[in-house]
């Protein structure tokens, strides 16, 4: 029988030539090589302070499966060195400020050049052009221009800061399906082009299921939102100062949770009148704050009710689930390493039948 392990990687043969940069371009570059591309890392001369100082020295998963390579481009051997990479790469990556790589001569122009079927993969937060293309920012001020961030406010506090996640990793997955799909058009006799990746445009794009939502007057509104308002959308203390969450959107999975709660007289066909949701809101945030996190664990995790404790990080990679599935790894010095995603297996074996003769 087949396993994962004898599938060829979907990127294998690929190779791609990064320009080190901070977080979501070596994502999406790590991200390539996971799935098998052969990528070369140009790092700059010295220490990466920025880096270092967000993350520490000794330990940078995002170069994970690539090749290493000190490269001086502001000497013409670093920049002649750059180039013989670009000139046998399949694709490219960088995340400088627009204009930056023209100047340096390995811009597209210069690029397309020598390559002409090459993939230029840019990551950026504002995008290549626009009023805000040379201007500063990190993955906060991204989500912020996408109105996405305002959903994480409720009663007129301050939205939340959500993890970066939501922009740069959002983004690095952007540019990485960018890059594969050029490439895809490549291999089948399309020509090189750039693929501009835009933090603020990925996000955006992201958020169609929440322009939906607005659209049907659930969001962004007067009135109250099943994402910000109701009992059955949201987080709960517990008694030990754990977190857990609840989503049971759909009817049934509502009734369950009323069900394994014991609010007999609660109607379920009532889930969506607004105006009984503050007091249910109320009701239910008693009765978690009532017993420890793993309480409520035992009642309804792994049931239809739509539940998951809030974990820590370290939490995370102990949950019977994710170990199960391999999704963390940790070291002997606590390091946490995720495993690579999405994940590829073969296809089943049929059982043919035999022929007669």
């Amino acid at each position: 029988m087949s396993t994962p392990a004898d599938i060829t990687k979907p990127l294998h043969g690929v190779r791609l030539v990064e320009f080190e940069g901070l977080g979501p371009g070596p994502l999406a570059a790590m991200m390539l090589a996971d799935l098998g591309a052969e990528v070369t890392t140009l790092v700059r001369p010295g220490p990466a302070v920025a880096m270092e100082r967000l993350a520490g020295k000794d330990y940078n998963p995002l170069r994970r499966g690539k090749r290493i390579e000190q490269v001086d481009l502001k000497k013409p051997e670093g920049l002649a060195r750059a180039m013989e990479l670009i000139v046998a790469a399949d694709a490219l990556i960088e995340g400088n400020r627009p204009g930056v790589m023209e100047r340096l001569g390995l811009g597209p122009a210069d690029c397309a050049a020598r390559h002409p079927k090459l993939v230029y993969g840019r990551m950026t937060g504002w995008g290549q052009q626009g009023p805000l293309a040379q201007a500063a920012g990190h993955d906060l001020n991204y989500v912020a221009l996408t109105g996405l961030l305002s959903l994480a406010a409720r009663n007129g506090q301050p939205p939340i800061v959500p993890p970066t996640v939501v922009g740069d990793a959002a983004g690095a997955l952007g540019l990485a399906f960018g890059i594969t799909s050029a490439l895809l058009d490549v291999r089948g006799g399309g020509a090189g082009r750039v693929v501009d990746a835009a933090i603020v445009d990925i996000v955006a794009m992201l958020g169609t299921l929440v322009q939906w939502m607005r659209a049907g007057g659930q969001m962004d509104g007067h009135e109250p939102s099943p994402f910000h308002d109701s009992p059955f959308y949201d987080t709960y203390t517990c008694s030990d100062g754990g977190f857990v969450t609840l989503a049971p959107i759909e009817p049934q999975f509502y009734a369950q949770l009323l069900s394994r709660l014991h609010l007999d007289d609660v109607d379920p066909q009532a889930q969506y009148n607004k105006a009984a949701w503050p007091a249910l809101k109320t009701r239910l945030a008693e009765l978690f704050r009532s017993q420890p996190r793993a309480h409520w664990c035992a009642l309804l995790e792994g049931s239809d009710t739509c539940f998951a404790p809030v974990l820590s990080l370290a939490e995370a990679a102990a949950h019977p689930h994710n170990r199960a599935r391999g999704t963390y790894t940790t070291d002997a010095q606590g390091a946490i390493a995720v495993a690579a995603a999405p994940r590829f297996l073969p296809f089943p074996l049929m059982n043919q039948p035999e022929t007669t003769k």
